[in-house]
């Protein structure tokens, strides 16, 4: 498909620290993507007994999301909540307009080029390679990634050869398909979450036996979504979508790392779309983003690294990050 075509945007926003973030996406999108011609939609959960407390955004944030061209997108709750807050990306997908081509994108995202510029083939879904093999976790009696992954695609009858990157050595992580869930898109939102809710399901409460020591949270979205994604006929993004998580999207997780570890056009992007005066009123308001953006300890953190050598692992940023007294999210 032609790049300027029409397709909706998803991220999540609810009370605390997403409310915040989904300000700074909202923003990015209009600063950095003036031509993108679809809705964002802002997917905010709502109140029930899945949830612990009220999920919703305070009122003054939501106004400024819909000043921002944001539309609020209430979505129940029906399978997960607090126990799995993840679960969100799954069921929001299903309050989606039905049959448009949408991306989904974790609210802890920024926008810093012209997506509408990218030649998304929407009938071929696929989802971010920005991951490190987190999961399965290699355990002293597990039958090994193989007979693991196998297990979950004959449990949904997709076929499991077809899925596999041969140029990678048998039992080596990559030869699997596993994404980052921090973005991911398809033809139909309704459908792909239908799918997604019941794969996850399933899982969740009956795993295959070849999974009985593996940690299901937080991992249970990264599990499931290459079933979902392989089962409508996609896989692994092209390299013309290098520019999600490269120029056009940064998905930085959380702010100290975003300082550490993004380049320098990404912290200008950033700063950039945090300085106009309405935003960063509303973004004071949460402690981390006043204390790292407005205050200065973003660039005390990045003066900790040579971002041209980083650690190989997110774990090494973390650690040191935080023994510097420097960890907020």
């Amino acid at each position: 498909m032609m790049p300027n075509q029409n397709f909706n945007i998803v991220i999540i926003g609810q009370s605390g620290r997403l409310a915040y973030e989904a300000i700074l996406f909202a923003a990015s999108l209009r600063h950095f993507s003036p031509d993108f011609r679809g809705k964002l939609f802002v997917a905010e959960p709502q109140p029930g007994p899945r949830w612990d407390d009220d999920p919703r955004m305070p009122s003054d944030l939501k106004d400024a999301l819909t000043a921002l061209g944001a539309e609020i997108l209430p979505f129940s709750s029906e399978h997960f909540g607090t126990s799995y807050p993840y679960g969100n990306k799954i069921e929001a997908l299903k309050a989606m307009p039905d049959g448009e081509p949408f991306i989904f994108f974790d609210t802890d995202t920024i926008i810093t080029g012209d997506i509408s510029a990218l030649p998304f083939d929407f009938d071929r879904p696929a989802a971010s390679m920005k991951r490190e093999g987190t999961w399965p976790v290699e355990e002293l009696y597990w039958p090994g990634y193989t007979a693991i992954w196998k297990s979950l695609y004959d449990r949904f009858g997709l076929d499991f050869e077809s899925s596999l990157d041969t140029s990678q050595p048998d039992e080596y992580w990559e030869r699997y398909l596993y994404f980052n869930a921090g973005w991911f898109y398809g033809p139909d939102p309704v459908a792909f979450g239908e799918r997604f809710t019941e794969y996850a399901t399933s899982v969740r409460d009956n795993p295959p036996t070849e999974l009985v020591i593996q940690p299901l949270d937080p991992w249970l979205d990264q599990i499931v979504l290459p079933l979902v994604i392989h089962s409508f006929g996609g896989s692994r993004p092209g390299p013309e979508l290098n520019g999600l998580d490269g120029d056009i999207t940064c998905h930085y997780r959380v702010l100290p790392l975003f300082y550490a570890r993004e380049n320098d056009a990404a912290i200008t992007a950033l700063e950039t779309i945090a300085a106009p005066n309405k935003v960063k009123k509303l973004l004071k308001q949460y402690d981390p983003f006043k204390r790292m953006i407005y205050q200065g300890r973003g660039h005390k953190v990045r003066a900790m690294f040579d971002q041209n050598n980083l650690p190989r692992f997110e774990k090494s940023l973390r650690n040191k990050i935080k023994s510097a007294g420097f960890w907020m999210r």
